[in-house]
């Protein structure tokens, strides 16, 4: 299922408030509103994301974060965005507090889907501009515009969108 199937405007939260202070309150807050838009407790998705940090942080760099994690009874997959009005940190590489988020819940039956999903969102957000972009949209709907726009944009021409830091091809 490609991230255009999944994502509207309604899977958009905008300058949550309270703002969270930290990862932890982050994860929370994405938990339970990952719980609304699915039959899995906020406990349960918590405690998956927990588990998946754990392992390495899903911090992918430039102020942006990607947590996702299979559930084992998720019945469809979940994609949430997050803006946050105040970065938090949230272990990254390059030492930047994140302030753009995506969560992708996905059925563990469903692993391929996982990753798919995942680069779809990876690959829209390799432009500089759409993250600017990102960070100075006013409504829901222009996030998802945006992020939409940007995924097709990847999917229709992956070398058209390229980060001024990414090596040239084939190195």
């Amino acid at each position: 299922m490609a991230i255009t199937e999944l994502f509207t405007a309604a899977d958009v939260v905008l300058d949550a408030v309270p703002a969270p202070a930290s990862k932890a309150a982050l994860l929370d807050l994405l938990a339970e509103a990952a719980a609304a838009r699915s039959a899995r407790p906020a406990p349960e998705i918590l405690d998956a994301l927990m588990a998946r940090e754990k392992i390495g942080s899903t911090a992918l760099g430039k102020g942006v974060a990607l947590p996702h994690t299979e559930l084992a009874e998720l019945a469809e997959p979940v994609v949430l965005f997050a803006r946050l009005q105040r970065a938090v940190d949230y272990d990254a590489r390059d030492d930047q507090p994140v302030d753009l988020v995506f969560l992708a819940l996905w059925p563990a039956s469903n692993r391929k889907g996982l990753l798919a999903a995942m680069a779809e969102i990876c690959g829209a957000l390799r432009d500089p501009q759409v993250l600017r972009r990102l960070r100075g949209a006013a409504t829901p709907e222009d996030v998802a515009r945006i992020v939409l726009q940007a995924v097709a944009r990847d999917e229709a021409d992956p070398d058209l969108i390229k980060d001024p830091d990414d090596p040239p091809p084939g190195i």
